[in-house]
């Protein structure tokens, strides 16, 4: 009978019921580790990862209320809530014993013990410890997918030559697990090539998990990327696994890596090599299995030059090249994405379907669209919210002259945009409050603060 894989720990201050038990379930489980000193438990919980734990009620110092049981029970539980503990107890300890499960313990057995009903009891608690364990994995999971399924992503458009040769490449690359690596400037819609290549993939259903390394200070790195125990510092209430444990069996995008420090570069290389994280606060390694995806607008060669960016990272990242081309590259494919987006948005605010004037395309054919198919996306919500025709004329598209940044864009966008629709949505209900911020999507409260903060 092949052994099973599992770690369990026994702790009892008899040398003979450790022995005993070491003896036989050796012959089933990989690996027995016994122990005579309750206190050590925290050692021994840091320095290993167990599947089960025997626990005995009492120990020398109280032999008989079972204080000292339900004492280390609690600790192995605060070290780790999702433990599979067992008790070990005497035949007068059973109504002790049901209280130690009321308040935390998986079973109880009781010695002497019959072989048989102690294989029974190991087997019942290793399934109740996978299933705990994929519990506590699927709820961290759904946090973390939860965040991120806020943040919509428009389907990928495009029928333009470079775009074809370029999704030609990504079905090549999607069907294996090669490093990718996704060149472009800002707003081309990096993101959204690094999604298409995990939906071609066969990890399509497992997670994609996206994180914007550009918004993560150098002090969390760390912590959200590999993850922390509880009690790592102070805000660390609980444990989290990082994004690489969250993405395990899936997708890692890894946008703006080129904006990490050269520390953080070398801290993100070795987990790259070894495939294994490492939580703060803990010195266990958790083996993970990725398909990595990294994005940036920087030219990584040119750091790698003046040593800003590692070369063996680069390698270790860019199996395959793909470079985005710029909006002003594929203008071919400029009709096809504003009529995706006054489709968008003419839903979104509740209002006919709004198109343009052939005059209008046009005006943004001829446009360099310098933020690329970002700053399209917030000129076409922009003329959809503030125009009063169905058709949109040249004059409802604001196209700067100079190249704005996306910090711009961005702000334009909030700031004129939302700003110019509250205003709409308020004439429109008579500044009715409650009319207004339903149709907005807001509370109360929240269109008062927008309405003070606007002056509106």
């Amino acid at each position: 009978m092949e052994k099973l894989n599992a770690s369990i720990l026994l702790v009892d201050d008899d040398e003979d019921v450790l022995l005993a038990a070491k003896l036989f379930l050796k012959q089933h489980v990989r690996k027995v580790h016994t122990e005579k000193a309750p206190d050590k438990i925290p050692a021994l919980l840091k320095a290993e990862n167990y599947d089960l734990i025997f626990l005995d009620m009492n120990f020398t110092k109280d032999a008989t209320s079972g204080k000292e049981g339900f004492h280390w029970m609690n600790r192995i539980l605060e070290s780790d809530p999702a433990a599979v503990i067992i008790l070990m107890t005497a035949y007068g300890d059973i109504e002790l014993a049901v209280q130690t499960i009321k308040e935390g313990a998986t079973n109880f057995i009781l010695k002497p013990w019959e072989n048989k009903k102690l294989l029974a009891t190991v087997m019942a608690a290793l399934q109740h410890r996978k299933m705990a364990v994929e519990n506590v994995s699927l709820k961290s999971r759904q946090k973390v997918l939860s965040a991120d399924s806020d943040q919509q992503y428009s389907t990928l458009i495009g029928s333009s030559p470079p775009m074809l040769r370029l999704l030609a490449v990504a079905d090549k690359v999607a069907a294996t697990d090669a490093n990718v690596l996704i060149l472009g400037e800002n707003g081309t819609g990096k993101e959204l090539i690094a999604r298409y290549i995990h939906r071609m993939s066969p990890r399509s259903s497992e997670v994609f998990v996206s994180v914007d390394l550009g918004a993560i200070s150098e002090s969390l790195f760390e912590s959200e990327l590999f993850g922390y125990k509880k009690g790592a510092f102070t805000d660390a209430r609980e444990d989290k696994p990082g994004r690489f444990e969250v993405a395990n069996g899936g997708t890692l995008f890894l946008d703006e890596i080129g904006n990490l420090t050269v520390g953080l570069q070398s801290k993100l290389l070795s987990v790259l090599q070894s495939r294994k994280v490492t939580r703060l606060g803990s010195n266990k390694e958790v083996p993970v299995d990725i398909r990595l995806i990294c994005a940036t607008n920087m030219p990584l060669y040119e750091m790698v030059r003046e040593n800003k960016f590692r070369q063996d990272l680069l390698y270790r990242i860019n199996t395959v090249e793909l470079h985005l081309p710029p909006l002003r590259e594929r203008k071919e494919d400029l009709p096809l994405l504003v009529s995706h987006f006054l489709e968008t948005y003419s839903k979104k605010y509740k209002f006919p379907l709004k198109r343009l004037h052939d005059s209008t395309l046009k005006r943004l054919e001829k446009h360099s669209w310098p933020g690329n198919i970002r700053e399209l996306q917030h000129s076409v919500e922009r003329a959809v919210i503030l125009s009063e025709s169905n058709v949109l004329q040249p004059s409802d598209f604001f196209l700067s002259q100079s190249e704005p940044s996306d910090m711009e864009l961005d702000s334009y966008n909030i700031n004129d945009t939302e700003k110019s629709l509250i205003r709409k949505v308020m004439d429109k209900h008579g500044g009715n409050i409650s009319k207004a911020a339903t149709e907005l999507g807001l509370t109360r409260a929240s269109l008062y603060r927008r309405i003070e903060k606007y002056g509106i």
